[in-house]
């Protein structure tokens, strides 16, 4: 074990928790707009942008993610860790998007209505009234989402990005035995499973506020 947790390797892979970190974040932060964007030109759109929305949706919820993450790293001219940014963003607003338009289908038509006899306009309505409605709606599936997003990030490891797994398996290619394989596997999933956990205790716990505030 002495061999495996150095100083030297802990900080190592704390760079690439670093950069998994900051990835997931800024996809995260980035997807939720353009993913909300989506999700009201689906809903609200004229018909030449709820056509471009439903057709953004549709292609990157009905391919595959790694595709995206090798497309958009091999063949977009920008530094690996803004690719990766990129398709992590791109592939999540799709997601994001289809959560957003449930949100909004959650809230009433006559929400409208209602606003309008107020003097709302169209855009005020939806800023101050239909969108505080829908992200209450939404909070656990999105930070679901957000879960799996950080547990995606693993992938990048495919495409030669050092983020907290592919630190774990540079040092695991340095190791001679098993058994120190086995301790970086194992020290890789629970720190993966410490961050999830604690994300998912707090979805569980949006949850219950939810449903006991509706009951």
């Amino acid at each position: 074990m002495a061999t495996v947790f150095t100083a030297e390797n802990l900080l190592f892979l704390l760079e690439g928790l670093k950069t998994t970190l900051l990835v997931a974040a800024a996809s995260i932060a980035i997807s939720i707009v353009f993913g909300t964007l989506l999700g009201l030109a689906r809903s609200y759109g004229n018909g030449v942008l709820r056509w471009i929305a439903t057709t953004y949706i549709e292609i990157f919820r009905n391919t595959p993610f790694l595709l995206w993450i090798l497309a958009i790293r091999f063949l977009v001219p920008i530094p690996p860790f803004y690719s990766s940014i990129t398709s992590f963003s791109l592939f999540t607003s799709a997601i994001m998007a289809e959560i957003v338009r449930s949100g909004l289908n959650a809230v009433g038509r006559g929400q409208f209505e209602s606003a309008y006899s107020q003097g709302f306009t169209f855009f005020q309505t939806l800023w101050y009234i239909i969108l505080p409605q829908c992200f209450r709606t939404i909070i656990p599936p999105m930070l679901s989402q957000i879960i799996t997003v950080i547990k995606d990030t693993s992938l990048l490891w495919g495409v030669q990005i050092e983020d907290f797994t592919g630190r774990g398996m540079i040092l695991m290619g340095k190791f001679t035995t098993s058994s120190q394989i086995f301790l970086m596997f194992g020290f890789m999933a629970l720190v993966y499973f410490f961050i999830n956990f604690m994300l998912s205790m707090f979805v569980r716990r949006t949850q219950r506020k939810r449903l006991s505030a509706s009951a």
